[in-house]
């Protein structure tokens, strides 16, 4: 049996790095993998270094160049090429531990999953602040609300392609635009029935961008996190959900900023409250916007 992994990419060097580490995955016996890269540049940027990469390993490496500035075209070229029972996703700036696929793939059989996710660690730099550190807003732990797997995200997961609740869905090109577009796949996926987990054994790591270690790039991020939550976590908008959940976010935005008030002392303590607060306000936004800013 082979697992297809795809690997969207865009300009980013350390695709070499991601894909060395899929080489290096201990898979349990019968069991092989295929690595998609899927290139969305405007033009085949990535070709020479992927071409250059996969000579020098022993995964069978599958180019597509599938364009341009769309996630969502990029993600959804790497599910029309993978023939795979069983699709993994990876970003272009991570790398997997070696038993990373094998994890995935263990907890979905046993749990008969139709779509497993596992966390993306972020690696800081050593003159990243403490406080940032200690609450960890780079790395992608996916969620559990009320003890359910609702949704998850690309950077970290595995697809029961042949299940009939996955089989020929696919990204919103709308949303590859404004981002959250594996969060809405993956709660079209719940909503529609699929079983989704979680396994904190499938680790990958990333290593930390300095342009993002500051407190405006994870105000943005908590913010369209909470837009994308808001937008998709409704199976219905109307007047009396929108109305309820508008009402919902704003007591929990005002609970954050008296937390805020209350930890004026603690730069971590009070960072933690602010983001929260940042986070319910993206929440609040979507309650009151028909559709989501482009931000690619």
């Amino acid at each position: 049996m082979t697992i297809d992994i795809c690997v969207c990419t865009y300009r980013r060097p350390s695709i070499e790095a991601t894909l060395r580490s899929l080489d290096a995955q201990k898979l349990p016996t019968g069991i092989t993998a295929r690595a998609i890269v899927i290139d969305n540049d405007e033009t085949p940027s990535a070709r020479e270094l992927v071409e250059r990469v996969a000579d020098t390993l022993s995964m069978p490496v599958t180019y597509v160049h599938a364009p341009a500035n769309n996630i969502s075209i990029a993600r959804n070229a790497g599910l029309e090429t993978a023939k795979a029972e069983w699709i993994a996703f990876i970003d272009d700036d991570e790398e997997a531990e070696p038993d990373w696929l094998a994890s995935l793939l263990q907890t979905a059989r046993l749990n008969k999953l139709d779509a497993v996710f596992g966390p993306a660690i972020a690696l800081y730099p050593e003159d990243a602040p403490g406080w940032m550190r200690k609450q960890d807003y780079h790395s992608n732990i996916p969620q559990r609300r009320g003890g359910v797997v609702q949704t998850g995200h690309t950077c970290n997961a595995l697809l029961r392609a042949s299940s009939p609740l996955v089989r020929g869905q696919r990204f919103l090109l709308e949303k590859g635009k404004t981002g959250g577009e594996d969060t809405e796949f993956f709660f079209r996926l719940w909503f529609n029935g699929a079983r989704l987990g979680i396994t904190e054994a499938a680790v990958v790591h990333e290593k930390v961008d300095p342009k993002r270690m500051n407190l405006k790039w994870i105000s943005n991020r908590k913010f369209r996190s909470g837009m994308s939550y808001g937008y998709h976590s409704l199976t219905t908008r109307n007047s009396v959900t929108l109305t309820l959940a508008a009402l919902g976010a704003i007591a929990k935005i005002g609970l954050c900023y008296i937390m805020v008030g209350l930890f004026i002392w603690s730069e971590e303590k009070r960072n933690f409250w602010l983001m929260r607060a940042m986070f319910h306000r993206g929440v609040l936004a979507s309650t009151s916007s028909k559709a989501e800013p482009e931000l690619y």
